[in-house]
């Protein structure tokens, strides 16, 4: 890592989610926090359902997010490295962030080592025992045959669907706090199984929408980055340890 600079990871912004209107002041909140961290981000993480719902067309891309997109390429352009996670929100992104963006699309893992730290990092869906509906309902979306069909959809009508389906799932996903805290349980096994073939620093994962700090073994951390319709979570890292942090942190 260059001197001075730092690593930035964030996930669930869910921007689409909700009214407009809350939307538009998430949207606004984010870039004011990546205005905060741009004079010293060396790499920005962003770690999947950024979008609450995203598909390409060959020619079209859902509207809205223009401040969003237009912060990202005056980052990109500074220099700045982007990953985009794909998340269980907005899996079917394809090429355009890439062009327009020059960022890196992570369909599923990555695995970095940063001044001697190792990484694992990852949406979070599908992972450890459980939710096998789920995993089976992911490899269908990720197909490429499923994405050849919706393509045929015409827009309007295409992401009509796919907002509403969108809107569902949160909803049927919703839960009180104590009844989430064991949410976390799945993503903590999985860390502890991958422990048993290699070392890892610090498992980084969103997808949960609870922001969490937990010592797995002696050498390794959980993180889990939280949202940012309730929390305004990121992490970062400094080049010697991470931090899970609130940007302005709610009352």
């Amino acid at each position: 890592m260059p001197a001075g600079k730092k690593l930035y990871f964030a996930s669930d912004f869910h921007l689409g989610a909700r009214s407009y209107k809350s939307s538009r002041q998430r949207e606004e909140r984010i870039i004011r926090w990546l205005d905060a961290i741009k004079v010293d981000a060396s790499e920005i993480f962003l770690l999947g359902d950024v979008f609450d719902f995203w598909f390409e067309y060959k020619t079209v891309v859902p509207k809205g997010y223009i401040r969003f997109l237009g912060k990202l390429a005056e980052l990109t352009d500074s220099g700045i490295k982007l990953y985009l996670f794909k998340g269980n929100h907005d899996m079917w992104m394809f090429d355009y962030f890439v062009t327009e963006l020059n960022a890196s699309i992570i369909s599923d893992e990555l695995v970095i080592e940063r001044s001697g730290k190792i990484f694992y990092l990852h949406h979070g869906d599908g992972l450890g025992p459980g939710d096998k509906k789920y995993k089976f309902l992911k490899k269908i979306f990720r197909s490429p045959l499923c994405q050849w069909l919706f393509g045929l959809i015409p827009p309007d009508l295409g992401i009509g669907i796919a907002n509403n389906w969108s809107k569902k799932s949160r909803t049927k996903g919703v839960r009180t706090l104590p009844e989430r805290r064991y949410e976390h349980g799945w993503l903590i096994t999985h860390a502890k199984e991958l422990l048993r073939s290699a070392h890892y620093d610090y498992f980084i994962f969103g997808h949960k929408h609870l922001p969490l700090e937990k010592e797995i073994s002696p050498n390794s951390r959980y993180v889990n980055l939280g949202e940012w319709i309730n929390y305004n979570t990121y992490a970062v890292f400094d080049g010697t340890s991470l931090e899970l942090k609130y940007f302005e942190k709610p009352e």
